[in-house]
């Protein structure tokens, strides 16, 4: 099973963009779902993550209060919004799915290797 995620584009820095991630064949409702990026030459780091009800959300400091995570369970879909979007967030953005093993949601978003399920990703570039 794969995730897609989609909405990936290019723009100027001060835009927004809106990633969606799907899942064919995969409840997602189950699952705690995260967005990871990776640049050029970085490691894949973890973005923002959501629990399997949307009831909690975690976000790395560096798209706090730019990026907001949420899901529609009944769509079977998990969206990121992203505004004011800044060259250095330019990356591969990824969704991955895992059935959240840990209380903490934030020390999940750091465990890449632990999620299950992931997505083709989808490119992310900001122009200055």
């Amino acid at each position: 099973v794969q995730l897609q995620a989609s909405g990936g584009g290019s723009v100027q820095a001060g835009g927004s963009l809106r990633l969606s991630c799907g899942a064919p064949g995969l409840a997602l409702r189950f699952y705690a779902i995260a967005w990871f990026r990776q640049a050029p030459g970085k490691e894949r780091e973890g973005v923002s993550i959501i629990t399997s009800t949307g009831g909690s959300t975690y976000y790395a400091d560096s798209v706090k209060g730019r990026f907001t995570i949420s899901r529609d369970n009944a769509k079977n879909a998990v969206y990121l919004q992203m505004a004011s979007l800044r060259p250095e967030d330019t990356a591969v953005y990824y969704c991955a799915a895992q059935i959240q093993w840990e209380t903490s949601i934030a020390t999940m978003l750091g465990e890449t290797g632990k999620f299950e399920y992931w997505g083709q990703g989808t490119q992310v570039t900001v122009s200055s």
